[in-house]
């Protein structure tokens, strides 16, 4: 890690790569497959006999994905690593270890620093995924930047591109609830509460790795993704992919119950359809295999809401029956 600055503590680059070494060590000695970790040039990764290894990044951007003034600096720890990890879940993989580059004002070098570490220590302790090391610089917003590291029984990866006309559609737990608190933190002048449940799956996302890794292991899912963007964003793209269509019933999609006080400022069927962060996993599952999926896996519950069909048209069916093209509304960065 490089060229940062900072106070209270942070006097150099040298105290600032120690502080994050200090909070993380202890989870990477207990890698057999990092050879040497944070602290040296690079880290050597072993990966284990039989499978195969998968490696994705995610950028975590202040103004655009949080706010340091409202955002719990310890959830923006959390959030971070906990989205990236969400794609290796959506592959059916388990997480091995990240990398981190950060940049930050001297400003945020203290407290804000101190807060950050603690969630995403707490993040790398709950996912099993220690840091390996990264990059650090200074900068007048924060800027994140992660890398992970997992891995797959060679041939088990699940693609977006395996899709096929007559699998049923499912999606793991319920969806909306992370635009929902999205839109109570900034309907509030406050900061957010960590104690308010109804925020809880915006500011803490838990990645859906035993989920992914049950439908890998049991080869159930065809295809599989996260839903980051909103399902109404995701489903045509996993179509996409698959080269084949869907047919969306609106009636089975797992919405949230809102709180009676927020029952006329929301729409909870469209938080469900158009709503982003969720992490939750869409996946599809061919028909001779949909007696074998369960209502739970690990607590969290699978529901069917679809069909995919030939047609290369991504249509949702009303609770009245009829049937009209599914608007793409969800989280889009150049819209």
């Amino acid at each position: 890690m490089r060229k940062s600055s900072g106070e209270d503590g942070v006097r150099d680059e040298g105290s600032l790569i120690e502080r994050f070494r200090n909070s993380q060590i202890r989870l990477v000695r207990g890698m057999r497959a990092l050879r040497i970790a944070s602290g040296d040039d690079a880290a050597i990764w072993r990966p284990s006999p039989g499978c195969e290894t998968i490696l994705t990044c995610d950028w975590f951007l202040e103004g655009t994905h949080f706010l340091a003034d409202r955002h719990p600096a310890d959830s923006v720890g959390w959030k971070c690593l906990a989205r990236a990890v969400s794609d290796i879940a959506a592959m059916g993989g388990t997480p091995q270890c990240f990398l981190l580059s950060l940049a930050m004002p001297k400003a945020r070098a203290s407290r804000w620093l101190r807060e950050f570490l603690q969630g995403l220590r707490s993040a790398s302790k709950a996912l099993r995924c220690p840091v390996a090391g990264g990059d650090t610089t200074r900068r007048a917003e924060i800027l994140i930047s992660i890398t992970v590291v997992g891995e797959c029984r060679a041939g088990t990866a699940i693609l977006r591109s395996g899709a096929r006309r007559g699998d049923a559609i499912f999606v793991s737990g319920r969806l909306g609830e992370a635009e929902y608190g999205l839109k109570l933190l900034f309907g509030s002048k406050r900061r957010a509460d960590r104690r308010d449940r109804r925020l809880r799956k915006h500011l803490y996302p838990e990645p859906r790795l035993a989920v992914g890794s049950w439908l890998a292991n049991n080869r159930m899912a065809t295809a599989m993704m996260d839903l980051s963007d909103g399902l109404s964003s995701d489903l045509p793209r996993l179509c996409s992919a698959s080269g084949v269509g869907a047919r969306l019933e609106l009636n089975r999609v797992p919405t949230m119950k809102l709180a009676a006080t927020d029952k006329k400022k929301f729409d909870a069927t469209a938080l469900a359809l158009n709503g982003g962060d969720d992490y939750e996993l869409l996946f599809t599952v061919a028909k001779h295999n949909v007696a074998h999926i369960p209502k739970k896996i690990a607590g969290v519950p699978l529901t069917r809401i679809g069909e995919i069909t030939s047609s290369k048209r991504v249509v949702l069916i009303g609770e009245d029956g009829g049937t009209m093209p599914l608007e793409n509304r969800g989280w889009d960065p150049f819209r």
